[in-house]
C-alpha cells in the first residue's frame, strides 16, 4: 500500500511504503524504518573479531606507476587494497560450497527480499552434561548447543520455527564484536541433533553470533554443516544434497535489546562468486497487522 505525504514546510512529496507479509496465516506489517543490523562492522585498521588462526583483515593504499591511494600521502583520492578472509573475519554467509566439491556461489542465494525469521537466545551446555553428540571429536571443556534447547525455545516462541532461524547463543556480551577465538576457550558448537532439529524444521537460512556452527578442530567431521545442508557424513559429493540452497550466516551480533521473537530478515550478501562472502543480514521489527 502506498501513500505520499505532503510536508508543507519544505514543499515536497515523501513517498511512504507500507509492506506487509504473512507468517503461518497471521498478517504482520513490517516496520521497514527501523532496522536493526545484525552484522559486525569490520574495520580493517582496529580491533576485529577473527579464528581458525586467520589473519586479520588488512587494508593499504593501492600504488601503481604514479599514484598512491591515500591523499595523507599526496595522492587524489583514497583508494584502498583489502584483504580478508570471509570465514574468518567477521560476518559471513556461506553456500554450500563450502564443504562440496562442486562449486556454488553464495551470491546466487537467499534472493528473497524478505524472510520470516524467528530470532531465539539459547544457552550452552556443557559437554559431559548432555546425551548428544555421540560420535563428536570434543573434549571435555567443550559446550554445545543443543536441540534440547533449542526446542525449548522454540516450544515457547509465540510463532515457531520460520524460513530463517537466528541464534543467539548466552551469555551474550559485547566481547563478541572483536574476539579472537584462538585464544581462551573453544566456542561452543552445535551437536549434531540439533542441526537435524532444524533440517526437520525446515530452517533454510541459519544465522548464529559463533565462529562456526561446528567445533573449530574436529579433525575435519563438520557434523553440522553436513547435516544442515544434507550431505552424508564424508566425502565432497554434493548430487544428493536435499538442501542445496540452504545458507549459514556465522558471526553475528545481536544486541540484548532486540527481544526474542518474530522478524523479517533481509540477508544482504556481497556479491563474490565464491563459497562464501561478507554479509550484512538486518532484522526488521514486524507487528500485527
Amino acid at each position: 500500500h502506498n501513500a505520499e505525504l505532503r510536508d508543507s514546510q519544505r514543499n515536497f512529496f515523501v513517498h511512504v511504503t507500507e509492506i506487509l507479509m504473512s507468517v503461518g496465516g497471521h498478517a504482520f506489517r513490517v516496520l521497514s524504518t527501523t532496522p536493526t543490523d545484525i552484522s559486525l562492522h569490520l574495520d580493517f585498521h582496529r580491533d576485529q573479531p577473527r579464528h581458525f588462526g586467520a589473519p586479520t583483515a588488512r587494508a593499504r593504499p593501492l600504488e601503481v606507476e604514479g599514484f598512491v591511494g591515500d591523499t595523507r600521502a599526496g595522492g587524489s583520492c583514497n583508494c584502498e587494497v583489502l584483504t580478508l578472509v570471509p570465514h574468518c573475519n567477521g560476518t559471513h554467509t556461506e553456500s554450500i560450497g563450502h564443504i562440496a566439491a562442486e562449486p556454488r556461489s553464495v551470491a546466487s542465494l537467499a534472493t528473497d527480499a524478505l524472510i520470516p525469521a524467528l530470532l531465539v537466545s539459547v544457552p550452552s551446555c556443557p559437554r559431559e552434561d548432555s546425551t548428544e553428540g555421540a560420535g563428536l571429536f570434543s573434549l571435555p571443556d567443550d559446550r554445545l548447543i543443543t536441540a534440547a534447547a533449542l526446542q525449548e525455545v522454540a516450544e515457547s516462541a509465540e510463532h515457531g520455527p520460520q524460513p530463517a532461524l537466528v541464534i543467539r547463543t548466552l551469555p551474550n556480551d559485547e566481547g563478541k564484536r572483536f574476539r579472537h577465538y584462538d585464544s581462551g576457550p573453544t566456542p561452543p558448537y552445535l551437536s549434531p541433533e540439533a542441526a537435524d532439529l532444524l533440517v526437520s524444521w525446515n530452517v533454510r537460512h541459519l544465522l548464529i553470533d559463533l565462529p562456526s556452527v561446528d567445533r573449530t578442530h574436529d579433525e575435519g567431521r563438520l557434523h553440522a554443516h553436513r547435516r544442515f545442508w544434507g550431505m552424508a557424513p564424508s566425502g565432497t559429493g554434493a548430487p544428493g544434497s536435499l538442501r542445496p540452497d540452504a545458507t549459514i550466516t556465522e558471526m553475528v551480533f545481536v544486541p540484548n535489546q532486540l527481544e526474542d521473537g518474530i522478524y523479517a530478515l533481509s540477508l544482504q550478501i556481497a556479491p563474490f562468486v565464491t563459497d562464501a562472502a561478507p554479509s550484512r543480514p538486518l532484522l526488521f521489527p514486524l507487528e500485527a497487522a
